[in-house]
């Protein structure tokens, strides 16, 4: 699957061969690891994209909220649970500073974005290479780098397309959804859709503004391939 591809929560899950409950998933299927992210305004984590889209910063996630206890948002993010085991901030911790600090190869994460409700895109394969913890407000917060995983880069994967063409940003994401009524704009599918970029970002088109990405179904956008078009 190209990144930009458009999915449904439930295909989101099938394609991953689990229930995505939660927004960090440490080592999944093939060992590859998923985060589910958001940049939507109001979202409940501050998670931002840098250098063109070229690295994601994903914040940690809260302890769970729970009945009679603090409202999570109070507290600091949790490196472990109750019983002494890592959560998922300390599992993808863990390996930010494997990387980091000994040189171990990268975690390989997946990247999925919510857009608007019911509607993900898929942002493609990224390398976990950097995490901290840094104070918000009263309280502490982890912070993971990740950078997008080029085409030119070794990954021993035959199921993954990793063409990318730098992230697009949810408010243009959503602009184009809006403005092309979620649907093909050659042929007016609504299945299989993709974020396409027109003048892809190899031959210097931008991934920032909406004039230059269009919705187009599987087939059409297979069909262009890495033709310039101008339609």
């Amino acid at each position: 699957m190209k990144p930009g591809a458009i999915l449904s929560y439930l295909q989101m899950c099938s394609r991953e061969g689990v229930n995505l409950q939660r927004g960090m998933n440490y080592h999944l299927r093939g060992g590859v690891s998923v985060i589910l992210m958001s940049l939507r305004p109001g979202a409940p984590y501050a998670d931002r994209i840098e250098d063109n889209g070229r690295f994601l910063i994903y914040e940690g996630h809260d302890l769970p909220r729970r009945r009679g206890n603090l409202d999570p948002k109070m507290l600091d993010q949790p490196m472990t649970n109750p019983n002494r085991t890592l959560t998922q901030n300390g599992l993808f911790y863990q390996a930010a500073m494997g990387h980091k600090e000994r040189g171990c190869q990268p975690e390989i994460v997946r990247v999925y974005e919510k857009v608007r409700s019911g509607i993900w895109v898929y942002n493609g394969l990224f390398k976990l290479v950097d995490s901290w913890l840094e104070r918000d407000r009263h309280r502490k917060v982890f912070k993971f780098r990740l950078r997008i995983l080029d085409d030119s880069e070794d990954f021993d994967s035959p199921q993954e397309d990793i063409e990318h063409t730098r992230l697009i940003p949810a408010s243009v994401k959503l602009q184009v959804w809006q403005r092309d009524k979620g649907r093909c704009v050659i042929c007016g599918s609504n299945d299989n859709l993709h974020f396409d970029h027109i003048v892809p970002y190899s031959k210097g088109g931008s991934s920032l503004v909406a004039a230059n990405i269009r919705l187009l179904c599987a087939r059409h956008n297979l069909a262009k391939r890495d033709r310039i078009e101008y339609a």
